[in-house]
């Protein structure tokens, strides 16, 4: 339970008081506002995230065991020469993409550079395939990635967002309204005071008037 600060019991003082708790509760109601926009943002990229990885996870085993035949057909020497020698490249390109004034990572991928160098060695055709099959999938997982760490950062600002509206509406704000209640019972105190001091005057004169 909020106790009463030091302050001094003025009208300045409640003034400013006021003033306080006006400025709290517009922070209160805009990180609110910008904490519901980011939770709907984070159930939209979850749901993204879900059904992409949902996509990927069927491609990912499929291609996987298509690569676990290919080394049964080939020797370790000869897969490790295939992959050293592949001539595919993949340009990247980092990026930011602004959410509600987050900055979350964003990578595009230029897939005209995508090319597969191994094929003038001896491989077998579950090898081809698997590496195709990962090739093509190749934007997908940078996409998945981007969106996993999307989830991941909103579900931080998020947390520190409500810490922050927590702060404001159980910490900050019935502190104020506390003081704002000291400040007014000590002015209608003094008030009650200062009339019973000119009651008393005011006798006192009619007393010695007679």
């Amino acid at each position: 339970m909020a106790t009463v600060q030091n302050i001094n019991p003025t009208r300045m003082e409640l003034q400013r008081q006021k003033s306080r708790m006006r400025t709290a509760k517009r922070g209160h109601k805009l990180l609110k506002d910008k904490s519901d926009e980011m939770i709907r943002h984070f159930m939209m990229i979850a749901r993204q995230n879900k059904a992409l990885r949902e996509e990927l996870d069927d491609k990912i085993v499929a291609a996987l065991r298509m690569f676990i035949t290919a080394r049964t057909q080939m020797t370790s020497q000869e897969i490790e020469a295939a992959v050293s020698t592949s001539t595919a490249k993949i340009a990247v390109t980092p990026s930011v993409n602004n959410i509600m004034g987050l900055r979350v990572p964003k990578i595009e991928l230029d897939e005209e550079q995508n090319s597969e160098g191994h094929s003038i060695l001896k491989t077998s055709a579950a090898f081809d395939a698997s590496i195709s099959s990962l090739t093509k999938l190749m934007k997908k997982l940078f996409q998945l990635a981007e969106i996993e760490k999307a989830c991941d950062m909103l579900a931080l600002e998020i947390m520190k967002i409500r810490r922050r509206i927590n702060a404001l509406e159980f910490i900050l704000m019935p502190q104020i309204e506390v003081n704002i209640r000291f400040i007014r019972l000590k002015l209608a105190e003094n008030e009650r005071g200062q009339l019973v001091r000119v009651m008393k005057v005011k006798a006192q004169m009619e007393a010695a008037g007679q």
